[in-house]
């Protein structure tokens, strides 16, 4: 059966999605603090003296020159950039950077002559540097800035689709949705950082101008902690739009529940926990309400809903479980047990028995993957949780930066695809092959 008179509610039909909101940010502006020791030095410059000594005595290593980006006394200093520190004629020994009375986190470049902050900064700040660097003769030098960023005009607001602590199947994606177009997009994918309990592999793609997903390259691996903190105080998601707070989230992936229903065979096989557990008799869409080809994902179960379509008015169905915004379910349908596993009599949904719908609808959650095969009419995209759609390829061309993205307990980390292993034959348990959706 199709529920043809619900809502289609969109991407935000998830009752535990958890809206936080964001703001606005700045750009940050570069000025130049040159700081050496002793006299001398040319205009804007704080350089070391000439020093030397007698016939025979070696000069004395030169200090070391110390810039900081944005300069001591900016005000209204851009926030995207950050705070770039260089050093000439030494090493950087120290660097301790401050936002108001919170520490700013940062990294030494190899050969440790540049440091740089790992995120934008935050807009209406102050910011206080100070750095230490010493040359090949041990002398050190510090220097300093204070500057204040700027206060923009404009700002956006940013949503997650996961709940706090909430438990996801194998194929969800993470979802963030802007307020605004966003048009600085690999801006915006690099300010976001996400951690999982497991290592796994994925990419960020767009879903239009305002919605950034992150899909993996296969399934998350069952009992996977995932949490994503998206740095948006400080980016410019398009020219004059700022962000002004930070998106964070933690959830967790659940059992690995996996349904593969062949409209053909009219069967359904259900793989439960990575092993293939039961084969299930089923009916589904009859010729002319085709349930279309290609691998959902759950989106939300209630029990009972009404549904109405040819010939019935807000019927009660027991046990469904909904993966497509167009009205396609899991469901109970003892009225066509006769026909289960024979013939197609549905108007879109998956018919099953009222022992196997139960059973489904007690473990599952949104995210669990279910994939339609045989089928004459292809999936379209946008109905439903589609993003299984797509190959691991295509996946990566939808992103802006094209890179893949490898997560693990300390973080996520920008890498060339062509660096990574070839990707595995998809499986059932694995991930979804590649034109899943396209029509047989």
């Amino acid at each position: 059966m199709r529920e043809r008179d619900l809502t289609r509610a969109g991407r935000g039909g998830l009752s535990t999605s958890r809206r936080v909101k964001l703001g606005i940010a700045a750009v940050s502006g570069a000025a130049c603090l040159l700081a050496a020791a002793c006299s001398g030095g040319g205009a804007g410059t704080l350089a070391a003296s000439k020093q030397g000594g007698g016939a025979g005595t070696p000069a004395a290593a030169p200090l070391p020159q110390v810039t900081i980006t944005p300069a001591d006394g900016t005000t209204n200093a851009r926030t995207n950039h950050g705070i770039a520190i260089t050093v000439v004629q030494g090493k950087i020994s120290n660097v301790s950077v401050t936002a108001g009375h919170s520490p700013v986190s940062g990294a030494l470049a190899e050969g440790g002559t540049a440091w740089h902050t790992n995120w934008p900064l935050r807009t209406h700040t102050h910011y206080s540097v100070t750095v230490t660097a010493v040359n090949a003769g041990g002398k050190t030098v510090t220097a300093t800035s204070s500057f204040r960023t700027l206060g923009p005009a404009s700002t956006f607001t940013a949503t997650t689709l996961e709940g706090y602590n909430q438990t996801y199947g194998v194929g969800m994606p993470i979802v963030i949705n802007f307020s605004q177009p966003v048009t600085h997009r690999a801006q915006v994918e690099r300010a976001i950082e996400i951690k999982s309990s497991k290592p796994v592999v994925g990419a960020w793609m767009w879903n239009g101008s305002q919605e950034l997903d992150f899909r993996t390259q296969s399934y998350w691996p069952q009992h996977t902690h995932v949490s994503f903190t998206a740095h948006f105080n400080g980016v410019e998601i398009a020219p004059g739009v700022y962000g002004t707070s930070n998106l964070s989230q933690s959830f967790t992936i659940g059992d690995s529940l996996i349904g593969v229903t062949s409209t053909r065979t009219h069967h359904t096989k259900i793989y439960w926990k990575g092993k293939l557990f039961q084969v299930w008799p089923d009916s589904s869409g009859m010729p002319g309400d085709d349930t279309a080809h290609g691998t959902y994902l759950t989106i939300e179960k209630g029990n009972p809903v009404l549904m109405s379509g040819p010939g019935y008015q807000n019927g009660p169905v027991l046990f469904p479980v909904r993966f497509t915004w167009s009205g396609n379910y899991y469901h109970d349908a003892p009225w066509s047990l006769g026909e289960q596993g024979y013939v197609n009599v549905s108007h879109g949904c998956v018919n099953l028995s009222p022992e196997h719908s139960q059973w489904y609808y007690d473990r599952a959650v949104p995210g669990d993957p279910i994939t339609i095969t045989g089928s004459p009419v292809a999936g379209q995209w946008g109905d439903g949780y589609t993003e299984w759609f797509y190959s691991w390829k295509q996946l990566l061309q939808h992103s802006a930066t094209h890179m893949a993205v490898q997560v693990g307990p300390s973080g996520s980390t920008f890498v060339d695809p062509s660096t990574l292993p070839p990707p595995t034959p998809a499986t059932p348990l694995t991930g979804s092959k590649p034109y899943n959706f396209v029509a047989k």
